[in-house]
């Protein structure tokens, strides 16, 4: 049975993202497969401001997701891969949301719109690196119609990311 999507909004972040992502995310659970805990308030003002500079260069960025009531609840959207090892090159897909919004459908419908705001910027395609274990996520890029490509064991971690694809 499919149910409805919840509605999101996604906006670029502003500096009062920073500490809401910051708050959001202070949640072991959340944090499980990015290091086990919330980085530091610096960390966020940093990605915030860096994600505004992806969307005025690039046309998307990491958007805050907000639900229906105007709350902040995480952030979906690409960029660029970060990292000299893994998809380099490739744009990616992510998303993050605190724990009391799981489980309702918001990732799969703000990474939808993602999608369709990376065709209409002219993203070719997309990638998303996914902990093996994180169950969560890789049915978000199976709704989304990803497809597993290729394995790679991070550097630091030493874990094993899936990376999945999809031609936009």
């Amino acid at each position: 049975m499919n149910r409805a999507l919840p509605v999101v909004r996604l906006r670029v972040p502003t500096d009062e993202d920073a500490v809401a992502w910051h708050r959001t995310f202070d949640d072991p659970e959340v944090m499980e497969f990015h290091g086990g805990r919330a980085a530091e308030l610096s960390v966020y003002e940093e990605l915030t401001a860096r994600q505004r500079r992806h969307d005025a260069e690039r046309g998307f960025c990491l958007w805050t997701v907000l639900d229906e009531a105007g709350e902040v609840i995480g952030f979906t959207g690409a960029q660029p891969w970060p990292h000299a090892w893994g998809p380099e090159g490739e744009t990616e897909i992510g998303w993050r949301l605190g724990r009391a919004h799981w489980g309702r459908g918001y990732v799969t419908a703000a990474a939808q719109m993602t999608l369709e705001r990376l065709r209409a910027a002219g993203v070719p395609r997309v990638v998303a690196m996914v902990d093996s274990r994180n169950a969560r996520s890789i049915a978000v890029t199976q709704r989304l119609g990803m497809r597993l490509a290729e394995t790679f064991v991070t550097p630091t971690s030493r874990r094993e990311g899936h990376c999945y694809r999809l031609d936009l």
